[in-house]
């Protein structure tokens, strides 16, 4: 038994001394160490939400379409906890447990671990970052949230996540965005290319204009590089653009694939290419694009 909880320790030590961050390691950890004995079934009443979640919205179709599963097949993978002064807080698996109040089941098999705030913290960023699919401001807390408790460099962060560093700095700079423009992002009525190019901008006041553009009037990330390309437009860090084969005429697809696949992505001669670092950063963009190798 005490061999058991020593390895359950060495899940979380792992997680955060890993050269890459892999919560899919973390978690299968903890499920092949523990016995039948240590998941139980717990009330969902009893279990609170991990106040670290850094995930503000839940897809409704996505948590409707778990829901049912759950109702046919029950709950495959325990959630995991950790006991509170009154019931439960949940630690991981925050769509399992709604989907389970969605299917109306009053139990859900748990694993109940002893954790410290600062651990459920950087579990819950970690799970997310890697589990679902953040907004972009969600994505830039969660950045945050990682680099203050891991207290490491943005390049730092980019080489564990598989990212590159101009994704995650220009990820992070859209918290000093205008907090409506920032809701906007969350709310997903601005996509993370349209926030991008607000990021830029100097002048509030212009950015809060722009981004009611984007939402009222539906303008395309292109239209809006053009709008504010003007020199009457303050950027925060002058941008030299310098002319090439394709005069920019693919730069706004080239920042869409640069989000979608988190690196350097250039069109020129009718080609694509996609830049990565690493072996592992390599095998990320394959499984982003779903690609099997044999």
């Amino acid at each position: 038994m005490e061999q058991k909880k020593k390895a359950l320790g060495r899940g979380l030590e792992q997680l955060f001394s890993n050269e890459i961050l892999d919560f899919d390691s973390f978690e299968s950890n903890i499920m092949e160490t523990a016995k039948e004995s240590d998941i139980k079934q717990l009330p969902v009443d009893e279990i609170r939400a991990n106040p670290y979640q850094p995930r503000k919205s839940f897809n409704q179709e996505a948590l409707d379409e778990l829901a049912e599963s759950i109702k046919n097949y029950g709950v495959f993978q325990p959630i995991i906890v950790k006991k509170s002064i009154k019931g439960y807080d949940l630690v991981a698996g925050e769509r399992r447990l709604r989907a389970t109040k969605l299917a109306g089941l009053n139990t859900i098999p748990a694993i109940i671990k002893d954790f410290s705030d600062e651990q459920m913290r950087e579990i819950a960023l970690l799970e997310n970052l890697q589990r679902e699919n953040l907004t972009a401001i969600e994505l830039a807390w969660a950045y945050k949230g990682i680099i203050d408790s891991l207290h490491i460099k943005q390049e730092d962060l980019a080489d564990r996540i598989g990212k590159s560093r101009s994704h995650v700095t220009n990820t992070l700079g859209l918290l000093r965005l205008p907090e409506d423009v920032q809701d906007m992002i969350l709310d997903n009525k601005i996509s993370m290319g349209h926030a991008r190019v607000l990021s830029k901008l100097e002048d509030n006041n212009q950015i809060e204009e722009y981004a009611s553009k984007i939402v009222n009037d539906n303008i395309s990330v292109r239209e809006l590089e053009t709008i504010t390309s003007s020199s009457e437009v303050k950027k925060k860090v002058p941008i030299a653009r310098k002319k090439d084969d394709t005069s920019n005429q693919y730069k706004y697809i080239e920042n869409a694939l640069k989000d979608f696949f988190g690196t350097k992505v250039k069109i020129n001669n009718k080609k694509i290419e996609i830049s990565f670092e690493n072996e592992n950063d390599l095998n990320r963009i394959i499984e982003i694009m779903n690609v099997k190798i044999n």
